[in-house]
């Protein structure tokens, strides 16, 4: 009896440290998501800028498995280049390390005051402060969690079954190497697993194999989870388990030596198995940051790719589904939902054309505007065949499909004929925009692809909550686009010779992405007005 409750406490303790974490990555996703992914987006134009943007993304979400779905996501995309999203994955890594260090460095007492402060926040109106205060609120079940994980660890450091079990699992590293992995990839958190680790307090070679062994389970649930994405994205989710098993291959043999090591440092003292969480990750991602180049390039041999192919013609217009509307409407929906990945892989060629300077994929998107302007037109021609017995609401429901598609068609337009001409100008002239500057365009353009995949979405799910932060993103958008207007006038003032000479075409660029969000955002109008919750008009009454 008295077992079974240590493993409920313990249970219990890992459950609401796990429910703590998702609470931290659900509030800063809700307050900081779209910053999140502009950071990771944009800061990983430079190895130091992948790695910071790794870290703080991880600080931040309170997971590296988030981090690297995300980054995976943005890599299959084309946002990220493969050999800097293993930086980012490496600082990934240290993030997750560096909260195990925070949480457990003693600051439990401060567990009321976030429980407080993150309560009072949470009841604000507004994402940013809601999402803070959720965070906060995780915070606080996070340290809450620790110490009744050290106190349900009590009975356990104490038993004589215990040490007389420890022996023998001390006497067979793979074999508590594969155990702390499958804990790891049970709990979906090599953090969860480090923690649990640090309160059973474990003879020191022991205490650093089962670290070794969460950070390896805490790479496969990555793997796992892009397994069904494109082969870029897989490569990033085997790169990183890769790069984690021969660092644990490394270090196992020398576990021994590696623990009192670390207890020689002159850092806070933490517990060991924190310590050698977070010496394991800063060990490996200086070991591996100057090759992450040559893993990149291995992994495209390791791992099959999956070609495009150009598509024959419309894929889901079943002519004989117009005599039942509902199925009709399905199909085209999901058309136009493959219609609207099109557009997004053009976006993001230009994009990467832009970044590297390169015209290369501007032929692409060409090719792939001409496919929307087909398809497009055949979505209108096929709806416009619907059968005479379609209620009302089937009807309403086709127009929405038409808008939509309508306003992907503009999308295409305006990136092939705007923002593709622009890029290819820039590259013909050899003209090269001011850091800064071109700093504020590559933030517009991920921010644009983000409102894309969320207009998407908003298309597939007709989320009223989704579409109204939709809605408010293009607020954001019009904030951003001005201010890049007036910081670039501001340059101009200055008299940067990069500023001068890239005028018109900055101002082009950011009026075109401004455009494009604006043709994206029109998805939410429809499920907003139903609701009642837009105006007419923007102008002031009197």
């Amino acid at each position: 009896m008295a077992s079974l409750m240590i493993i409920l406490q313990l249970g219990g303790a890992v459950a609401l440290l796990l429910f703590g974490l998702n609470l931290v990555r659900d509030g800063v996703t809700e307050g900081f998501g779209i910053r999140l992914r502009m950071a990771l987006g944009v800061g990983t134009r430079t190895g130091p800028g992948a790695f910071l943007a790794g870290l703080a993304a991880t600080l931040g979400l309170q997971s590296s498995t988030a981090t690297a779905l995300l980054t995976a996501s943005f890599v299959d995309r084309g946002m990220v280049r493969p050999h800097m999203a293993q930086i980012v994955l490496l600082g990934a890594n240290v993030g997750t390390a560096l909260t195990a260090w925070v949480v457990s460095s003693g600051a439990g007492a401060l567990t009321p005051a976030l429980l407080l402060t993150g309560y009072a926040l949470s009841r604000r109106k507004g994402p940013v402060l809601a999402g803070t205060g959720r965070a906060l609120i995780g915070v606080a079940l996070m340290l809450l969690a620790l110490s009744l994980l050290d106190h349900a660890a009590a009975p356990l450091r104490e038993s004589p079954l215990l040490a007389a079990f420890l022996p023998m699992l001390d006497q067979a590293w793979p074999v508590a190497l594969l155990l702390a992995a499958g804990l790891a990839f049970a709990c979906s958190s090599s953090l969860a697993a480090v923690l649990l680790v640090l309160s059973l307090g474990l003879p020191a070679g022991l205490t650093v194999v089962l670290v070794l062994g969460a950070n390896l389970g805490g790479a496969v649930v990555p793997v796992m989870l892009t397994a069904a994405l494109g082969a870029p994205a897989r490569r990033v989710a085997v790169g990183n388990l890769v790069i984690r098993a021969i660092g644990c291959l490394i270090a196992l043999p020398f576990a021994g030596w590696i623990g009192p090591a670390l207890h020689r440092v002159p850092l806070p003292w933490t517990g060991l198995a924190v310590e050698a969480h977070l010496a394991f990750n800063l060990t490996l991602a200086l070991l591996i940051w100057p090759f992450a180049g040559l893993i990149a390039r291995m992994l495209d041999h390791l791992v099959a790719g999956d070609e495009r192919h150009a598509e024959p013609g419309p894929l889901w217009l079943d002519e004989a589904a117009l005599d039942t509307p509902i199925l009709a409407l399905t199909g085209a929906a999901r058309e136009v939902l493959a219609i609207g990945d099109t557009v997004e892989r053009m976006l993001a060629q230009t994009r990467l054309a832009f970044q590297q300077n390169d015209p290369a994929p501007l032929a692409e998107v060409t090719e792939l505007e001409r496919r929307v302007d087909r398809r497009q037109q055949e979505v209108k021609t096929y709806l416009s065949r619907l059968g005479s017995q379609a209620t009302e609401g089937e009807r309403r429901r086709a127009i929405t499909i038409l808008d939509y598609v309508i306003n992907l068609e503009h999308v295409g337009d305006i990136i092939d004929k705007g923002l593709a001409s622009e890029v290819r100008k820039k590259i013909g002239l050899g003209l090269r925009f001011s850091d800064e500057g071109f700093d504020e365009l590559e933030a517009m353009f991920v921010m644009t692809q983000e409102n894309l995949r969320m207009a998407q979405t908003v298309f597939m799910t007709r989320d009223r909550d989704m579409a109204r932060r939709l809605m408010e993103l293009k607020v954001e958008i019009r904030n951003l686009e001005r201010q890049s207007a007036q910081r670039h006038l501001f340059r101009l003032r200055e008299g940067l010779a990069a500023s001068r000479e890239t005028s018109s075409l900055h101002l082009d660029i950011l009026r075109d992405l401004k455009r494009v969000n604006a043709h994206v955002v029109s998805v939410a109008h429809p499920i907003l007005d139903e609701d009642g919750l837009l105006f007419e008009s923007r102008l002031r009454s009197g």
